[in-house]
Protein backbone atom coordinates (compact mmCIF):
# COMPACT_ATOMS: atom_id res chain seq x y z
CA UNK A 1 0.00 0.00 0.00
CA UNK A 2 1.39 3.42 -0.75
CA UNK A 3 1.91 6.09 1.76
CA UNK A 4 -0.76 9.15 1.66
CA UNK A 5 0.34 11.66 -0.50
CA UNK A 6 3.26 9.32 -2.65
CA UNK A 7 3.36 10.79 -5.92
CA UNK A 8 1.58 14.54 -5.31
CA UNK A 9 4.35 15.87 -3.25
CA UNK A 10 7.18 15.54 -5.40
CA UNK A 11 6.07 18.20 -8.39
CA UNK A 12 5.17 21.38 -6.29
CA UNK A 13 2.75 22.25 -9.15
CA UNK A 14 0.95 19.12 -9.01
CA UNK A 15 -2.60 19.15 -6.36
CA UNK A 16 -3.54 15.93 -4.35
CA UNK A 17 -7.27 14.81 -4.83
CA UNK A 18 -8.10 16.78 -1.57
CA UNK A 19 -7.05 19.86 -3.14
CA UNK A 20 -3.43 20.01 -1.68
CA UNK A 21 -0.02 21.72 -2.31
CA UNK A 22 1.95 19.25 0.11
CA UNK A 23 4.75 21.05 -1.00
CA UNK A 24 3.57 24.27 0.58
CA UNK A 25 2.06 22.13 3.60
CA UNK A 26 5.73 20.92 4.14
CA UNK A 27 6.74 24.82 4.39
CA UNK A 28 3.81 25.76 7.03
CA UNK A 29 5.41 22.90 9.10
CA UNK A 30 8.75 24.38 8.57
CA UNK A 31 7.75 27.37 10.38
CA UNK A 32 5.63 25.60 12.77
CA UNK A 33 8.72 24.19 14.25
CA UNK A 34 10.56 27.27 14.35
CA UNK A 35 11.29 29.94 17.52
CA UNK A 36 7.95 31.52 18.55
CA UNK A 37 8.22 35.32 17.58
CA UNK A 38 5.25 37.59 18.23
CA UNK A 39 3.68 41.38 17.39
CA UNK A 40 1.56 43.35 19.44
CA UNK A 41 0.16 46.52 17.80
CA UNK A 42 -1.37 49.22 20.09
CA UNK A 43 -2.39 53.08 19.53
CA UNK A 44 1.36 54.25 20.25
CA UNK A 45 3.21 52.07 17.62
CA UNK A 46 3.92 47.89 17.45
CA UNK A 47 6.11 45.94 19.62
CA UNK A 48 7.93 42.83 18.07
CA UNK A 49 9.46 40.06 20.21
CA UNK A 50 11.17 36.63 19.19
CA UNK A 51 12.53 33.71 21.18
CA UNK A 52 16.02 34.01 20.95
CA UNK A 53 17.72 30.71 22.64
CA UNK A 54 21.40 30.09 21.35
CA UNK A 55 21.97 26.89 19.80
CA UNK A 56 25.17 26.35 21.18
CA UNK A 57 27.28 28.01 23.71
CA UNK A 58 29.84 28.60 21.26
CA UNK A 59 27.98 30.71 19.23
CA UNK A 60 28.25 34.36 19.51
CA UNK A 61 24.76 36.00 20.38
CA UNK A 62 25.40 39.05 17.84
CA UNK A 63 25.50 36.78 14.83
CA UNK A 64 22.10 35.07 15.88
CA UNK A 65 19.75 37.51 14.62
CA UNK A 66 15.88 37.30 14.23
CA UNK A 67 14.27 41.05 14.69
CA UNK A 68 15.69 42.52 11.33
CA UNK A 69 15.15 46.33 10.35
CA UNK A 70 13.54 46.35 6.78
CA UNK A 71 13.46 50.15 6.41
CA UNK A 72 13.41 53.45 8.88
CA UNK A 73 9.94 52.29 9.87
CA UNK A 74 9.33 49.38 9.41
CA UNK A 75 10.72 45.91 11.12
CA UNK A 76 10.32 42.30 10.56
CA UNK A 77 10.04 38.82 12.71
CA UNK A 78 10.72 35.77 11.88
CA UNK A 79 10.42 31.93 12.56
CA UNK A 80 11.30 29.44 10.07
CA UNK A 81 14.38 28.48 8.02
CA UNK A 82 16.38 32.00 8.55
CA UNK A 83 18.44 31.23 5.41
CA UNK A 84 14.76 31.41 3.59
CA UNK A 85 14.15 34.50 6.01
CA UNK A 86 17.52 36.30 5.14
CA UNK A 87 16.89 36.33 1.15
CA UNK A 88 12.85 37.28 2.08
CA UNK A 89 14.54 40.28 4.11
CA UNK A 90 16.65 41.49 1.16
CA UNK A 91 14.06 41.28 -1.17
CA UNK A 92 12.01 43.89 1.13
CA UNK A 93 14.68 46.12 2.03
CA UNK A 94 15.74 46.53 -1.56
CA UNK A 95 11.59 46.91 -2.31
CA UNK A 96 11.68 49.63 0.30
CA UNK A 97 14.26 51.54 -1.52
CA UNK A 98 12.68 51.21 -4.95
CA UNK A 99 10.05 52.70 -3.72
CA UNK A 100 11.23 55.78 -1.86
CA UNK A 101 13.90 56.50 -5.20
CA UNK A 102 10.62 55.93 -7.64
CA UNK A 103 7.70 58.15 -5.23
CA UNK A 104 9.83 59.94 -2.91
CA UNK A 105 8.03 58.66 0.40
CA UNK A 106 8.77 55.77 2.40
CA UNK A 107 6.84 52.04 1.67
CA UNK A 108 3.31 51.77 3.02
CA UNK A 109 3.50 48.91 5.36
CA UNK A 110 0.46 47.13 3.25
CA UNK A 111 2.21 47.44 0.22
CA UNK A 112 5.35 45.86 1.27
CA UNK A 113 3.49 42.89 2.93
CA UNK A 114 1.94 41.94 -0.39
CA UNK A 115 4.88 42.55 -2.77
CA UNK A 116 6.65 39.81 -0.11
CA UNK A 117 3.32 37.74 -0.38
CA UNK A 118 3.21 37.72 -4.38
CA UNK A 119 6.89 36.29 -4.34
CA UNK A 120 6.21 33.95 -2.01
CA UNK A 121 2.85 32.89 -4.15
CA UNK A 122 5.49 32.56 -7.12
CA UNK A 123 7.62 29.83 -5.50
CA UNK A 124 4.28 27.60 -5.15
CA UNK A 125 3.29 27.63 -9.09
CA UNK A 126 6.72 26.81 -10.58
CA UNK A 127 8.63 23.34 -10.84
CA UNK A 128 12.00 23.97 -10.44
CA UNK A 129 11.25 26.14 -6.74
CA UNK A 130 10.08 25.38 -3.21
CA UNK A 131 7.89 27.43 -1.37
CA UNK A 132 9.95 29.42 1.48
CA UNK A 133 9.76 27.75 4.51
CA UNK A 134 9.31 30.91 6.76
CA UNK A 135 7.38 33.17 7.51
CA UNK A 136 7.14 37.18 8.48
CA UNK A 137 5.83 40.00 10.81
CA UNK A 138 5.87 42.79 9.17
CA UNK A 139 5.74 46.05 11.26
CA UNK A 140 5.61 49.44 10.08
CA UNK A 141 4.49 52.83 11.00
CA UNK A 142 3.55 54.97 8.16
CA UNK A 143 0.16 57.62 9.53
CA UNK A 144 -0.86 54.45 11.98
CA UNK A 145 0.46 51.13 13.20
CA UNK A 146 -0.01 48.32 10.87
CA UNK A 147 0.71 44.56 11.60
CA UNK A 148 0.83 41.76 9.14
CA UNK A 149 2.01 38.32 8.28
CA UNK A 150 3.13 36.75 5.50
CA UNK A 151 2.71 32.65 5.20
CA UNK A 152 4.31 29.93 2.68
CA UNK A 153 1.79 30.23 0.63
CA UNK A 154 1.54 33.53 -0.02
CA UNK A 155 -1.36 34.66 1.79
CA UNK A 156 -1.14 37.53 4.07
CA UNK A 157 -3.38 39.29 6.92
CA UNK A 158 -3.39 42.26 9.32
CA UNK A 159 -3.30 41.68 12.95
CA UNK A 160 -3.87 43.32 15.74
CA UNK A 161 -1.87 40.97 17.93
CA UNK A 162 -0.47 37.52 16.22
CA UNK A 163 2.29 35.00 16.73
CA UNK A 164 3.84 32.64 14.59
CA UNK A 165 6.65 29.39 15.45
CA UNK A 166 6.27 26.46 17.42
CA UNK A 167 4.12 28.31 20.36
CA UNK A 168 1.73 30.29 18.35
CA UNK A 169 -1.08 28.22 19.42
CA UNK A 170 -0.16 28.93 23.16
CA UNK A 171 0.47 32.97 22.28
CA UNK A 172 -2.89 32.96 20.33
CA UNK A 173 -4.96 31.97 23.27
CA UNK A 174 -3.09 34.23 25.60
CA UNK A 175 -3.91 37.19 23.25
CA UNK A 176 -7.49 36.45 22.85
CA UNK A 177 -7.95 36.36 26.33
CA UNK A 178 -5.69 39.81 27.39
CA UNK A 179 -5.15 41.79 24.10
CA UNK A 180 -7.13 45.14 24.66
CA UNK A 181 -7.80 48.00 21.62
CA UNK A 182 -6.97 51.20 24.38
CA UNK A 183 -3.39 49.45 25.49
CA UNK A 184 -0.12 51.72 26.13
CA UNK A 185 2.95 50.95 25.02
CA UNK A 186 4.28 49.80 27.70
CA UNK A 187 1.05 47.44 28.59
CA UNK A 188 1.99 46.13 24.78
CA UNK A 189 5.21 45.27 25.75
CA UNK A 190 4.40 43.20 29.25
CA UNK A 191 1.66 41.51 26.98
CA UNK A 192 4.55 40.65 24.63
CA UNK A 193 6.80 39.53 27.38
CA UNK A 194 4.30 37.55 29.25
CA UNK A 195 2.80 35.99 26.20
CA UNK A 196 5.98 35.10 25.04
CA UNK A 197 6.80 33.32 28.74
CA UNK A 198 3.68 31.52 28.66
CA UNK A 199 5.07 30.27 24.84
CA UNK A 200 8.30 29.15 25.65
CA UNK A 201 10.22 26.76 27.70
CA UNK A 202 11.44 27.50 30.19
CA UNK A 203 12.29 31.18 32.01
CA UNK A 204 12.84 33.99 29.91
CA UNK A 205 15.85 36.63 30.60
CA UNK A 206 18.28 39.14 27.94
CA UNK A 207 20.07 36.57 26.61
CA UNK A 208 17.02 34.53 24.89
CA UNK A 209 14.88 37.41 24.09
CA UNK A 210 15.26 39.43 21.77
CA UNK A 211 12.58 43.34 21.14
CA UNK A 212 12.11 46.12 18.84
CA UNK A 213 9.68 48.93 19.08
CA UNK A 214 8.09 50.85 16.27
CA UNK A 215 6.87 54.42 17.78
CA UNK A 216 3.85 56.06 15.95
CA UNK A 217 5.11 59.29 16.89
CA UNK A 218 8.76 58.92 15.74
CA UNK A 219 8.22 56.40 13.32
CA UNK A 220 11.08 54.58 13.70
CA UNK A 221 12.46 50.95 14.10
CA UNK A 222 14.41 50.71 17.35
CA UNK A 223 16.01 47.06 18.25
CA UNK A 224 16.23 47.25 22.38
CA UNK A 225 19.39 46.92 24.04
CA UNK A 226 20.18 43.88 26.74
CA UNK A 227 20.27 46.23 29.35
CA UNK A 228 16.71 47.56 28.39
CA UNK A 229 15.20 44.08 28.06
CA UNK A 230 16.15 43.04 30.96
CA UNK A 231 14.84 45.62 32.79
CA UNK A 232 11.45 45.04 31.31
CA UNK A 233 12.00 41.74 32.21
CA UNK A 234 12.17 42.64 36.13
CA UNK A 235 9.06 44.93 35.80
CA UNK A 236 7.28 41.87 34.53
CA UNK A 237 8.37 39.62 37.64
Amino acid sequence: MMPKGMGYDRAITVFSPDGSLYQVSYASEAVKKGATALGVRCDEGIVLAVDKRIPSPMVEPESFEKIFKVDEHIGAATSGIISDARVLIDRARLEAQINRLTYSEPIATSTLAKKIGDLKQQFTQYGGLRPFGVSLIIAGVNDLPELFVTEPSGAYLAWKATAIGEGRDTAMKVFEDEYKNNMTMEEAIMLALNTLKASIEGEIDKSNIEMALLGKKTKKFEKLTGKKVKEYIEKLK
